[in-house]
């Protein structure tokens, strides 16, 4: 006969243990609770047959099946590469103006050219393509040397005064402390600031616009809208690459700062070029 404690309420026998004067019940585990916990074991049995479960020495057991996680990425990147692979050589094949008129090859250019960006161009131009003082912002329509896609894909190849690539785009502002006095830097600075916001001396914009005719147009323009043959940019748009005001055109006038932009064919080639040049012409700044 057992000795268990019966709960007189209930009829349940207890456990046999007691806290407090409190007893625990002894119920059976649902039945529907046990079938699938039995069913969990059997299932983690067979799955450790079935697939590589079992760490070894110098590996792990494969399975009945054969299954490798690392075979099937494998297998994913190959299938990857080989959907791509057109698609490169038609980038490849093609030129930059093809590649951006046909939207599938766009956007397969643009996602390689933004990935190559981030590798290669975001020191000086920033993650989003921003710039900072001396180099510039790459979202803006302000080109230095144009922004349609061959333009851009010309300045990516060959880069900006860099010397060891002959058919880099090359053009430097020389300084004028020797050509130009004092009075007629101030002029001068003042009359190009005036073109595109309020200056401290308005009495020295007639005679600034004189002094800039005579020695600043033959690059910049009459126009002073800059020449993108020559690299001369537009100094009317506010945009400014060294600092804005009278004082920061001043010492530009006085000793200009120029930028180096080193070119990148014979780094990435050809293809990854023309990726670089159709991620930044789709930027938002680029031209037809």
């Amino acid at each position: 006969m057992s000795d268990k404690h019966v709960d007189e309420i209930s009829g349940v026998p207890t456990t046999g243990h007691e806290w407090d004067g409190i007893r625990e019940l002894d119920n059976p585990m649902p039945r529907w609770w046990v079938w699938t916990f039995y069913t969990t074991i059997v299932w983690a049995l067979l799955y450790a047959v079935a697939y590589p479960a079992w760490p070894l020495l110098t590996g792990s057991t494969e399975g009945l099946l054969g299954y490798s996680s690392r075979s099937e990425v494998r297998s994913d990147l190959a299938a990857a590469d080989n959907a791509k692979s057109g698609y490169m050589t038609a980038i490849k094949e093609k030129s930059i103006d093809d590649i951006i008129a046909d939207e599938d090859l766009r956007t397969v250019a643009v996602a390689a050219g933004g990935a190559a960006f981030k590798m290669n161009c975001v020191q000086c131009h920033g993650s989003g393509a921003e710039g900072s003082k001396g180099f510039p912002n790459l979202n803006d329509d302000d080109w230095l040397w144009g922004g349609s896609a061959d333009q851009i894909q010309q300045t990516v190849a060959h880069g900006i005064r860099f010397t060891k690539d002959g058919e880099t785009r090359d053009s430097i502002m020389p300084p004028f402390a020797d050509v130009l006095d004092g009075d007629q830097i101030s002029q001068v600075s003042t009359f190009v600031a005036s073109l595109s916001a309020p200056v401290h001396n308005a009495s020295l914009v007639e005679p600034g616009k004189t002094v800039f005719a005579e020695n600043c147009a033959a690059c910049h323009g009459d126009n002073a809208k800059g020449n993108k043959e020559m690299g001369a940019p537009d100094l009317t748009d506010a945009i400014w690459l060294y600092g804005s005001g009278e004082d920061a055109i001043a010492a530009q006038v006085r000793a200009p700062r120029v930028g180096v932009m080193p070119a990148w064919d014979a780094r990435l080639g050809e293809t990854a070029v023309k990726e670089l040049a159709a991620f930044v012409h789709s930027l938002g700044g680029g031209e037809k």
